[in-house]
């Protein structure tokens, strides 16, 4: 089974779509968005320590990626000690191969599916589907999503794109049930389908929040129940881990599971925390530790610290960029500043050189991000490697491009006379021929409205005129 990414650059700046909206874009989006956005605030200034926690977080995360081939090494002992099966997959393609081998090992013919994002870089659904094998997701989120045949929006909330009204009306397309808008009659919906699956299933499988090296220990938080019933149900239990998930000691898990919550869902706690420490009896559990792509950005030390997320996902409610163009505009799995970042590492620059440019540099992400990565720092680096490795040439041309700019800058009489050209250039642009746009100025115009100059000229002038009233 071979794992082919789709994308192949940040849909965004594809032909297809102008601009920075995506067509049809999601009102329901920007406004879940900016809820969570605001409760992220309200935990920071809520909790007089939360400075130290960032940084005790980020201490943690950086000592385990310093140290992650023992501790990986300690992690995998341990879980065999206790009858975990541990396999390693090198990238999607050989995450799947083990997959479908475990499955047919055990003659699997149905899965039910908790929350995991690995599964989603895997394609794991499409992996299945091709030996014959019916996965269903569990995560109503993800549920709604699978529906639809689109990807999740976002990392903690798959569907929040999408309306209540909308979800009736796909419920009633796909399950064949009478249209409803009413939030708790859409979640007993799908619970009394889901609960069906629970029971019938060969395998379940989930992702894991948090790993602790010295104990051998998953630790897997939910809101809704299905990660438990997925877990436990089904006599084979499939955990799906990226490499990066450790810490190093359980008495550092409290720390990370008071600020996981608060900075996904607003919430001091999740509903339900599991921490599975081996199969129990008359079950067996399999470990499969995916890297895919992940020691590309290990070997690079100013990009490693993205390994730190959490993948808490409100550096995409902070984002502006993500707010407006959704989850789908980023081109995979992971939207937002974490995708304009992460996914350059996993896929490599070739694939995904546009992304690190879905960026205001606002800084947001940076700022709120809870285990402190330097997203809108790491953006700039990417960009720098994007524009070097898409053409020597384009280098040359950056470079005398900027080169031209500082020199142009560097005095008032030389600025005067670029602001002068500029606003010349301002008024001809109107009338240039259409046929000439993309010469002139290629694709920078998308998206952009070409500003009329101040009829007072520059700032400066206007300053002196106004300055005294």
């Amino acid at each position: 089974m071979t794992t082919t990414p789709h994308l192949t650059g940040a849909a965004f700046l594809k032909e297809e779509t102008h601009g920075l909206m995506e067509p049809n874009s999601s009102v329901s989006l920007d406004v879940s968005a900016e809820k969570s956005a605001k409760i992220n605030l309200e935990v920071c200034w809520g909790i007089e320590n939360w400075p130290n926690w960032r940084q005790a977080a980020h201490d943690i995360k950086a000592y385990t990626i310093t140290h992650l081939d023992e501790l990986l090494k300690q992690f995998a002992d341990n879980l065999e000690a206790k009858g975990v099966k541990v396999c390693w997959a090198n990238d999607a393609e050989d995450a799947n191969r083990i997959i479908l081998e475990i499955a047919k090992k055990h003659n699997v013919k149905t899965v039910v599916k908790g929350k995991s994002m690995v599964s989603e870089e895997l394609e794991l659904n499409k992996a299945f589907e091709s030996v014959g094998i019916r996965a269903l997701e569990t995560d109503l989120g993800e549920y709604i999503v699978q529906l639809t045949g689109k990807r999740p929006t976002h990392i903690i909330t798959p569907a929040t794109h999408l309306s209540a009204e909308e979800i009736g009306h796909l419920f009633e397309e796909k399950i064949g049930v009478p249209f409803t808008k009413e939030h708790h009659e859409l979640t007993m919906i799908a619970r009394k389908r889901l609960r069906e699956e629970f029971i019938s299933a060969d395998m379940g499988i989930s992702g894991v929040n948090l790993a602790v090296a010295d104990t051998g220990s998953l630790c897997l938080v939910e809101n809704e129940g299905n990660i438990g019933l997925s877990t436990t149900a089904p006599r084979l239990h499939v955990a799906l881990m990226g490499i990066e998930k450790l810490i190093p000691k359980l008495e550092y898990l409290p720390l990370f599971l008071n600020m996981l919550p608060r900075m996904g869902t607003g919430q001091k706690l999740t509903s339900y925390t599991h921490l599975f420490n081996g199969p129990t009896e008359g079950h067996e559990m399999y470990v499969v530790l995916v890297n895919n792509g992940r020691t590309r950005a290990l070997a690079e030390p100013e990009h490693r610290s993205v390994l730190h997320c959490i993948r808490c996902g409100c550096c995409m409610a902070n984002c502006p960029v993500y707010r407006k163009v959704g989850g789908w505009a980023y081109g995979w799995v992971y939207p937002g500043p974490l995708g304009a970042v992460l996914t350059p590492q996993l896929l490599g620059i070739e694939k995904a050189g546009k992304l690190p440019f879905a960026s205001s540099l606002c800084g947001a992400c940076s700022q709120i991000c809870p285990v402190k990565i330097d997203l809108a720092h790491q953006l700039i680096r990417l960009r720098h490697k994007a524009i070097i490795h898409k053409s020597p040439a384009n280098s040359i041309l950056e470079k005398i491009t900027w080169g031209g700019f500082a020199v142009m800058m560097r005095s008032r009489c030389r600025y005067d006379l670029t602001m002068f050209a500029v606003r010349i250039g301002a008024r001809v642009a109107p009338f240039i021929p259409s046929c000439l746009h993309p010469w002139l100025m290629g694709k920078w115009t998308r998206g952009r409205a070409i500003p009329k100059p101040s009829p007072e000229g520059s700032f400066g002038k206007w300053w002196k005129k106004n300055r005294k009233k």
